[in-house]
């Protein structure tokens, strides 16, 4: 069973429906026991980093049950948007740690002049261009656009966790990995075809 961490911060229904459509046994859930059975974990989220974080640790257990079935089991795990920047050792946009189980932080927009045009949230599509071969991001269509709504982004310390750029004045990492943690900036969820390719993939990682 695939379980979508419910900790308060996402449009988890949209995950939910989609995953179903693409073939997945999914279910919503921010029981520690539950969790601790996943065959596979999604960790979704729009908000605020230290409210996310404060989430995570305030529900009894789930906070532990996420670090032993990631770091101990290596559970696969998909982090959208927030739920990536959670992955991280923390974020500009807060105080608190983060989970730090990916050498990388996260930081708020900065454009050069010449991009001094660019608003803030990167709200939209916009093209990823993949840096590897990866199978979350295997048989995607033509042209791969995806919807992203964000202020931040990751900087990793090691650039072959980058797994695609996407250009918004500066080029950032916009899907990641790391061994069994996966993570998308932009939504899935909200992303069509492109984003069900994705969601498809990452249900059928073995």
């Amino acid at each position: 069973m695939i379980i979508i961490v419910d900790y308060g911060m996402g449009n988890v229904g949209s995950i939910l429906n989609m995953g179903r459509k693409a073939g997945g046994e999914l279910m919503l859930s921010a029981d520690p026991d539950v969790v601790a059975d996943a065959s596979k974990l999604i960790l979704p989220g729009v908000g605020a980093f230290d409210t996310g974080m404060n989430n995570l640790r305030a529900r009894r257990g789930l906070y532990e049950a996420l670090n032993d079935a990631v770091l101990k089991r290596g559970v696969p795990i998909l982090g959208i948007c927030l739920g990536l920047h959670l992955f991280t050792r923390g974020s500009e946009e807060g105080r608190a740690p983060g989970l730090g189980w990916i050498a990388a932080d996260t930081i708020r927009f900065r454009f050069a002049n010449g991009d001094a045009h660019l608003k803030v949230p990167h709200m939209g599509w916009n093209f990823v261009e993949p840096a590897k071969n990866d199978p979350l991001l295997a048989d995607l269509p033509l042209e791969p656009r995806f919807y992203f709504v964000h202020s931040y982004h990751l900087t990793c310390e090691d650039v072959t966790d980058v797994l695609a750029w996407t250009e918004y004045g500066p080029r950032f990492a916009s899907a990641i990995r790391r061994s069994n943690i996966w993570g998308t900036q932009f939504h899935p969820e909200k992303s069509h075809k492109f984003g069900f390719a994705v969601l498809r993939n990452f249900i059928a990682l073995s």
